[in-house]
């Protein structure tokens, strides 16, 4: 059946050789509907950002533009602003009819660490074509932040699908019908857009703003760096935030958004000339999230990026959308239920990294 695979067949996967790695894949990386990738023992910092291209390896590129070799063994810091790449644990060979794509985990995005994958003859950033056979690779460039990293963290993910299972619009109002998807009306035109929240129902703290020159983060450590050393707080009972060049944040969506059992999404920036910012990262939702006993509805964070001129941001204006998939099967845990999350029935919620208060 087409679809998105689930955690069982991932599973298959792994047992049948296709998905391989240097060190035992760990049954914590195995999510409802992706699995979790590992950084490798070294990183190159590089010159420049770089796709291999057709026909050629990213091995046989390196040499145009590294700078040098790390050793991540103990751990390392990864500077902001600087740009890395790190062979992955993992290895691939794809059988024919699947294919892949990746994304950056959450706390990964809200940290602003820019996490791609890069393969061989790779002419995107985060696509494996079907049969591709061959490494993979993580280009991270720390936008806000130094971080330490050590082998092993996990800071992207991937998803592999069979056939198409993107739903078309039609097919969303259809699901939205049978099982709501969102608290208000559904805005949907190539997905379901989602709007930011400017005018909370309590207080006045709408989000947060990156301190451009902050400490090195511990990936590893949770919840052991004050907020307020890291970011400042955007407060307003205005509905209106205006956004700086160049800066980062984190706000938090209107609506509150539920992804049924058999079915996955992906966060996606929204089409329309809606300003000079973006919603910067894309993400993925797992089946479940914010649905039945993970709670009716759950909001989503926002990583937002502003571009060349100061922007006017204004309460409900719309940001976003959620691309939706249908799942080859139901998976046999769900978010929230069947595993442990750090932004379970989450609102505006920083990395786990940072504690607040």
């Amino acid at each position: 059946m087409n679809g998105v695979l689930p955690d069982r067949s991932l599973r298959q996967l792994i047992e049948t050789g296709a998905i391989r790695a240097e060190q035992p894949i760990l049954p914590e990386q195995i999510q409802p509907a992706s699995l979790d990738l590992r950084l490798g023992n070294c990183a190159w910092r590089l010159r420049a950002s770089f796709l291999s291209g057709r026909g050629r390896k990213v091995s046989e590129r390196l040499a145009d533009f590294e700078m040098h070799r790390m050793d991540l063994t103990g751990s390392a810091v990864l500077e902001k602003g600087c740009v890395y790449l790190v062979p992955l644990m993992e290895r691939l060979t794809l059988p024919k009819g699947l294919d892949a794509v990746a994304n950056a985990k959450s706390s990964t995005g809200r940290l602003d660490l820019l996490t791609r994958l890069v393969t061989d003859e790779g002419t995107e950033f985060d696509r494996l074509p079907e049969g591709y056979d061959g490494p993979i690779y993580a280009e991270i460039c720390p936008r806000s932040f130094s971080v330490l990293v050590r082998p092993g963290m996990r800071l992207n993910q991937l998803r592999l699908r069979q056939g198409q299972a993107v739903l078309s619009d039609a097919d969303l109002r259809v699901l939205h019908g049978r099982e709501p998807l969102v608290t208000d009306e559904a805005l949907i035109d190539e997905g379901l857009g989602f709007s930011v929240d400017l005018r909370p129902a309590r207080g006045d703290l709408v989000g947060y703003r990156a301190r451009p020159h902050s400490g090195v983060i511990d990936l590893d450590r949770i919840g052991a760096y004050a907020a307020r050393d890291f970011w400042d707080e955007l407060r307003t009972t205005e509905g209106q935030l205006i956004l700086d060049p160049g800066a980062f944040y984190i706000l938090v969506s209107r609506e509150s958004v539920a992804i049924p059992p058999d079915y996955a999404a992906e966060m996606a920036p929204y089409l329309a000339m809606v300003g000079e910012f973006r919603v910067h990262y894309a993400g993925f939702f797992d089946p479940g999230f914010g649905h039945g006993s993970a709670g009716h509805g759950a909001r989503g964070v926002l990583e937002v990026r502003c571009h060349e001129a100061p922007f006017a941001l204004e309460h409900g204006q719309v940001v976003g959308r959620l691309v939706y998939e249908r799942m080859a099967e139901r998976p046999e845990r769900l978010y929230g239920t069947g595993i442990a999350s750090n932004y379970q029935g989450q609102g505006l919620k920083l990395a786990k990294q940072f504690r607040t208060g």
